[in-house]
């Protein structure tokens, strides 16, 4: 009939170090990307812009 012996402080500590280390893995999916993943994106992105440009029709102005 013995319960065990939880030291808060320590529980706490845990918590907060779990808690903090879920927020620095959504993190790292977020913001951590290379310099060449992104200059890549960035690339791919300008290239489908200039593509979907070259396929508008200008109206000619009055």
């Amino acid at each position: 009939m013995t319960a065990d012996i939880v030291n808060l402080r320590q529980f706490r500590k845990a918590k907060a170090r779990s808690e903090k280390e879920k927020s620095a893995d959504q993190n790292r999916l977020l913001f951590g990307r290379t310099k060449a993943e992104k200059t890549l994106t960035r690339a791919l992105n300008d290239k489908a812009e200039k593509t979907l440009d070259q396929g508008k029709i200008d109206k000619p102005e009055d």
